[in-house]
C-alpha cells in the first residue's frame, strides 16, 4: 500500500517510490550534485539520483535511499509528469514515506488564492505551502494512495484522520475529489467530506436554480455542506448557473419570471425549468429598458402604469404605488373620465402607500380664504400648502370607492389621525356636496363612542366659499364669518381651511372638534384619499 498524508496546523504529506540517490547541496541557492557517498555532516536533505529514473513519491525515496531516512526535501517525478520537482517527505509518522502536499502552522502564508496559484502551488516546503493540484493529480493517478491528515487544535491536542483510497482528477475535471475510501483515525469525531462544489459552513441562505435570488426554506443556521458562493442547488447537486435550465443573458432566471436583453428587444421566460423566447418584446414610448431588483425589462415612466409594453397614465397614487414606486413625491395622474390633461398630485406612500393628497396646511404661507373658482380649480403647490381642486376631487372620488385619511398636529405638537372607509363628493351642479362618509377609525376623536363627528356633522352638505353661500345657517354666511371654505352646515365641527394665523382660541382658525388637547389653531393638516 502506498500512502499519502495531509497535516493541517502542523504538516501535510503524501508518499511515492524511486531509485538510487545522491546528496545535493545548496550552494548560493543552486543545487550541486555530489557523486561521492552522502556526507551527513552537511545536514542536508536534498537528493539527486544517479540513474535517470526518479522516485515517484516519498515512499520510493525512503525505499531506495536507505542511506538517509530523515524527513526533508527530495526530488520526485511521478509517471507522466514532464520534470522532477521537490517535495517534503515525512519519514517520522507511521513508518514514514509520506509525501506532504499541504501544511498550515502559523498563518504566515496567504491561502486565499486564485485557481492558477492552487494549480501550480505556493509557499515553502519546509514551512506553510500547497504543493499544487497539477502535481497532486499526476501523483494520485499513478497508484492507489492513502490520505493522512494530522491536526493540532488550539489546546495543543493532536489527532489524525486517514482515508485509504485518495485520488483527485485532472484539471479538465476541475481537480474533482474523485475517491476517498474508508475512514480511520483517532480524531474521536465523524469528519464530514462535502460533495463537489460545496463547503462546510453555516447555512444561512442556500440559493437554488428555481429561486436564485431568495433562500431555500429548509436552510437552517447549523453547519452543513452548502453550495459554494457561485453555485446553485439543483436536484441535490451544486451546479454553475449556466447548468440550470433557465440561464440567459448571463443571468439565472427564476421559475415563472422573465428577463430581457440589453435593449429590451428580446425576452426570455422561465417555465418548468425551460426557456421560452419572445422576439416581439418592445418597450412603450413612455417606458425605459433597465434592470431593477435583478430584473431587466421595460418599466413605465413615472406617472404611468402598465407592464412596460403598454403604459397608461395612473388614475391615482395607488396605481403609482402598485407600479413599484414607493417614494413620497409629486406625480402625474389622470382619472379615466377626467376631460383635461394629466395633472400633478402629491403621493403620500405611508400607511400602506398610494394616498392622493388633496389638502395640506403647514405654515400659513398660502391664503386659503378664496373664491369658489379657486377651490374648484385648486391652488398652492403640490409639495407644500395646497387644495387640489373640487373638480379633480369629484372625478377622483367617483371613479371607484375611496377612503379618506386626515392627519393633524395640534398647536402643542401632538399628532392625531382620522380615517373613514368611504369618501365621495358630488359634482359642481350639486355644489360639490359631501355625499358619502363611511365608518370611522383613528385617534382624533376622544369621545367614548367616537364616530368622527367633526366631519360626519358635515355629511350631505354642500361646499361653501366666501363668494358662494351654500350653508343652511339662517342668519349669516359661514364661509365669510369663519374665513374659510368647507362643507358647512350651520356652521361647523371642523374648519380645516380656516385662517392659519387666527388669534388664540379663535373660531376663525383651523379647527377640528373632539381631538384630545387644544382643537384650534392646528399647526398641520393633511387630507388624502386612497381606493378602499
Amino acid at each position: 500500500m502506498n500512502f499519502l498524508e495531509i497535516k493541517t496546523f502542523s504538516a501535510i504529506t503524501i508518499l511515492l517510490w524511486t531509485s538510487n540517490c545522491l546528496l545535493a547541496q545548496r550552494v548560493n541557492n543552486q543545487h550541486v550534485a555530489n557523486s561521492a557517498a552522502v556526507d551527513h555532516s552537511l545536514g542536508s536533505t536534498y537528493f539527486f539520483y544517479q540513474r535517470p529514473e526518479y522516485p515517484r513519491d516519498c515512499q520510493e525515496v525512503q525505499d531506495h535511499c536507505s542511506s538517509n531516512n530523515s524527513s526533508g526535501v527530495y526530488f520526485i517525478k511521478p509517471d507522466g509528469y514532464p520534470d522532477p520537482f521537490e517535495v517534503y517527505c515525512d519519514n517520522i509518522h507511521d513508518s514514514g514515506g509520506w509525501t506532504v502536499f499541504h501544511r498550515r502552522s502559523k498563518g504566515d502564508v496567504y491561502f486565499n488564492r486564485s485557481w492558477t496559484k492552487y494549480k501550480h502551488g505556493f509557499g515553502f516546503l519546509s514551512h506553510e505551502f500547497w504543493l499544487g493540484n497539477h502535481k497532486l493529480s499526476y501523483m494520485t493517478n499513478q497508484k492507489e494512495y492513502e490520505l493522512r491528515i494530522e491536526m493540532t487544535n488550539s489546546d495543543g491536542i493532536s489527532f489524525f484522520l486517514s482515508y485509504d483510497k485518495f485520488r483527485i482528477s485532472d484539471e479538465f475535471s476541475n481537480y474533482n475529489l474523485a475517491s476517498l475510501g474508508n475512514y480511520s483515525g483517532n480524531a474521536g469525531m465523524l469528519t464530514t467530506w462535502c460533495p463537489t462544489n460545496t463547503g462546510y459552513r453555516n447555512c444561512s441562505c442556500q440559493r437554488t436554480c428555481q429561486n436564485p435570488y431568495g433562500c431555500l426554506d429548509t436552510c437552517s443556521d447549523i453547519q452543513t455542506c452548502v453550495c459554494a458562493e457561485e453555485y446553485y442547488l439543483k436536484e441535490g447537486k451544486c451546479v454553475l448557473p449556466e447548468e440550470c435550465g433557465c440561464y440567459a443573458f448571463q443571468k439565472l432566471i427564476p421559475e415563472g419570471e422573465f428577463y430581457a436583453n440589453s435593449d429590451c428587444t428580446r425576452r426570455a421566460t422561465c417555465n418548468n425549468d425551460q426557456l421560452t423566447w419572445d422576439e416581439s418584446y418592445r418597450c412603450n414610448s413612455n417606458a425605459v429598458c433597465e434592470e431593477r431588483e435583478d430584473v431587466r425589462k421595460c418599466y413605465c415612466n413615472s406617472g404611468y402604469v402598465g407592464d412596460g409594453q403598454t403604459c397608461t397614465t395612473a388614475s391615482d397614487c395607488l396605481d403609482i404605488y402598485n407600479s413599484g414606486v414607493t417614494d413620497n413625491g409629486v406625480y402625474l395622474i389622470k382619472p379615466p373620465s377626467w376631460p383635461g390633461s394629466p395633472f400633478e398630485v402629491y403621493c403620500n406612500m405611508s400607511d400602506g402607500g398610494g394616498w392622493t393628497v388633496f389638502q395640506r396646511r403647514i405654515d400659513g404661507t398660502t391664503d386659503f380664504y378664496r373664491t369658489w373658482d379657486s377651490y374648484k380649480n385648486g391652488f398652492g403647490f403640490a409639495n407644500h400648502e395646497m387644495w387640489l381642486g373640487n373638480e379633480k376631487l369629484y372625478y377622483l372620488t367617483n371613479q371607484k370607492r375611496y377612503s379618506i385619511r386626515i392627519d393633524v398636529v395640534n398647536r402643542e405638537g401632538t399628532p392625531y389621525y382620522a380615517k373613514f372607509d368611504y369618501f365621495r363628493i358630488n359634482n359642481e351642479n350639486d355644489k360639490y356636496r359631501l355625499s358619502q362618509l363611511g365608518a370611522y377609525s383613528g385617534t382624533a376623536d376622544e369621545r367614548s363612542n367616537p364616530d368622527g363627528y367633526f366631519l360626519r356633522y358635515h355629511l350631505n352638505y354642500a361646499f361653501s366659499t366666501r363668494d358662494r353661500d351654500n350653508d343652511v345657517h339662517s342668519s349669516y354666511h359661514c364661509a365669510q364669518y369663519y374665513r374659510g371654505a368647507w362643507w358647512y352646515k350651520s356652521c361647523y365641527y371642523s374648519n380645516l381651511n380656516g385662517d392659519y394665523h387666527a388669534s388664540q382660541d379663535s373660531y376663525e382658525s383651523i379647527w377640528m372638534s373632539y381631538i384630545p388637547g387644544p382643537n384650534y389653531n392646528l399647526k398641520f393638516t393633511e387630507m388624502k384619499i386612497r381606493p378602499f
